[in-house]
């Protein structure tokens, strides 16, 4: 047991939307309402969990807040920043307190040997961060930290650190790093339990802090500077995006804020989300590990981050991509690679933990790490122009060279089924959404080498790219003008959305208008788009999901695209309706409920969101009278 939770009951998770994220850029938790961290991997955000009472109750959590008291007046994060702000009132007075992965100046100018990129002038520390203050009244506040290591089947002894009662040090199982909780408050262990407990009166502080790092907290006044300065980093950082003076604009930065603390600083890598094995169906196995890097990620991800000026951002993701495929010096793609660029993603299940909602199997590595998927040819060229076009520097012959062998692939493999963008665990395909995207391949690999004066290449692969382009609009459209999911079947497909965005055809050909109009019609509930119709494609698995939110922010995208100006800007509004109380996404929401589904925060929507809402806010600009 971990707290005065029941390891069994299903009631006793929080809906996943409710969870609070938390970022240094090296590492990432979640906190649950109540204050509980349930979620922390150590030392990196992909190493094996600590507190892990996300995905069983038993499995370790870190609880800060008043005793007694459960459910917080009000939470919000410190305006513009990663630092959660939670508000209690309790029968005897009001409490706050503020949660943070600590990031500050760095003082150091030594080398760090796990940093591919040169840091900034603020790193992070290693340390979470949990400050109280008493308001009114008087609160006893009480702090329990319930490390398990090796998610969930390990536990530490504790013991003291100095000569005092202000710091515990946990030794954990060989291998795993050593953690060491410090506070103002007087500490005390029982059994795999550390905990401290205070009353505060009215203007009073405390804190608790937890440390992989080199240099606990020692004191009050040290927690408040590590505040500051975290407070600070996080509002200078986003000062350097350009966001629009809209009512819109705080849903742009929480994402922007999302997608930086899901990156890792130390590679420039980005997460697909925070979390593993949250379900897409309550009690169902459609439960993956995300906390990887799609390259299908790295078109959108490029467009988001220039869109909003982040250029550096946008220059450190690229070298992450562009180094993981030449790291074995082969030039190979592959769909995923991990945070450090590892390619071997070999996926197992953690059967000893119950899941979130008893939602079993817990998967971690991710099994789809080593499908075919045809479409990462054209999301990684298309990635490239986009940086090009941004005003990158000229490729390197080396890197062009290995360029041009990924269009050639391209272009061998076009007539060649795959598993699709969704990674459909069925028998391969001919998806209509990987037919396009080898397209996009043959296309930008043909401008750019129009470009660099490449003429053999160019004419070549303009060659290809129109002879799969004809045969797409032969075999990849209906009797009734509609594109399909498929050559061998009639269904829609949400990908089929990518057709006007990633520019097959503009947005005024009419078959783009009827497969755009169609999805909108046929493949939502409530309004919000499914990615298929579960019943007649062969995913591998049985259940229904829930609907995707990448896929409603694509619709969005895809009606301005076509001139339904009024239904795009009506479905955006009911998605940002949707937002968790934090603003933050799951990977997809339940139409009935409203209830966020799949791993989270989920870069994907956030990417998703930015362009849609940036999109309609310029279409407003260019139509309103000057």
């Amino acid at each position: 047991m971990t707290d005065d939770t029941e390891s069994g009951r299903t009631d006793s998770f929080p809906a996943i939307a409710d969870y609070g994220f938390l970022s240094d850029c090296e590492n990432s938790c979640l906190v649950a309402p109540d204050g509980s961290v349930e979620w922390l991997c150590l030392p990196r955000p992909d190493s094996p969990s600590i507190f892990a009472a996300l995905l069983d109750r038993a499995a370790g959590n870190f609880r800060f807040g008043p005793n007694g008291t459960r459910v917080p007046h009000h939470r919000r994060y410190i305006p513009g920043t990663m630092v959660l702000e939670t508000t209690w009132h309790t029968p005897t007075g009001w409490l706050l307190v503020e949660d943070l992965l600590v990031v500050q100046p760095v003082t150091d100018g030594a080398r760090r040997p796990d940093y591919r990129r040169a840091p900034s002038d603020s790193a992070a520390t290693g340390t979470l961060l949990r400050l109280a203050t008493c308001l009114e009244g008087h609160v006893e506040v009480v702090a329990n930290a319930v490390p398990v290591f090796e998610y969930g089947t390990q536990t530490g002894i504790w013991a003291y650190e100095g000569d005092g009662y202000q710091s515990m040090t946990v030794r954990p199982p060989p291998g795993d790093p050593v953690v060491t909780v410090s506070s103002s408050l007087r500490l005390g262990s029982a059994g795999a339990r550390c905990y401290g407990r205070s009353t505060l009166d009215k203007g009073q502080s405390a804190f608790v802090s937890l440390s992989w790092g080199d240099h606990p907290v020692a004191d009050l006044d040290e927690a408040r500077v590590q505040l500051d300065a975290t407070v600070a980093y996080w509002r200078d950082w986003l000062s350097n995006g350009h966001f629009p003076d809209h009512p819109w604009r705080s849903y742009m930065e929480r994402s922007a804020l999302t997608l930086k603390g899901l990156s890792y600083a130390p590679t420039g890598a980005i997460m697909a989300a925070a979390t593993t094995s949250l379900p897409e169906t309550p009690g169902g196995a459609r439960n993956w590990d995300y906390r990887y890097t799609w390259i299908r990620d790295s078109s959108f991800m490029l467009r988001s981050l220039y869109r909003l000026g982040f250029d550096w951002e946008a220059l450190e993701y690229f070298a992450f991509v562009l180094e993981a495929m030449v790291g074995s010096g082969d030039f190979t793609l592959q769909i995923m690679y991990g945070i450090d660029g590892r390619k071997d993603l070999t996926e197992h299940t953690l059967d000893h933990l119950s899941g979130w909602r008893n939602s079993r199997p817990v998967r971690v590595g991710n099994g789809a790490w080593d499908q075919h998927q045809n479409d990462v040819w054209g999301m990684i060229l298309d990635a490239v122009d986009i940086h090009l076009r941004q005003g990158a520097a000229q490729i390197v012959v080396p890197v062009w060279e290995g360029l041009g062998t990924l269009v050639d692939s391209a272009i061998a493999h076009a007539g060649d089924p795959d598993q699709g963008i969704w990674e459909i665990r069925g028998d391969p395909e001919h998806f209509t959404a990987s037919k396009v995207l080898r397209w996009v391949a043959m296309d930008r690999g043909a401008d750019m080498a129009h470009t660099r004066g490449d003429e053999d290449r160019a004419d070549r692969w303009r060659k290809a790219a129109d002879e799969l382009k004809a045969e797409i609009l032969d075999k990849g459209v209906d009797s009734r003008g509609r594109f399909r999911q498929s050559y061998g079947n009639e269904e829609l497909d949400a990908s089929l959305l990518l057709i006007p965005i990633l520019g097959f055809l503009p947005p005024d050909d009419e078959r783009v208008r009827a497969t755009v109009l169609a999805i909108a019609d046929e493949l939502t509930e409530d309004g919000l788009v499914l990615r298929y119709k579960v019943d007649t494609t062969d995913t591998g698995f049985e259940g229904k999901e829930g609907t995707f939110t990448i896929c409603s922010f694509w619709l969005v995208t895809a009606l301005a695209m076509i001139g339904e100006s009024e239904r795009a800007r009506a479905l955006c509004q009911k998605l940002l309706a949707f937002a968790g109380p934090l603003q933050l996404y799951a990977e997809e929401i339940d139409a009935a409920t409203g209830e966020h589904l799949g791993n989270f925060p989920q870069a994907f929507t956030h990417l998703a969101l930015i362009d849609a809402v940036g999109r309609l806010i310029e279409a407003e600009r260019d139509t309103s009278p000057v």
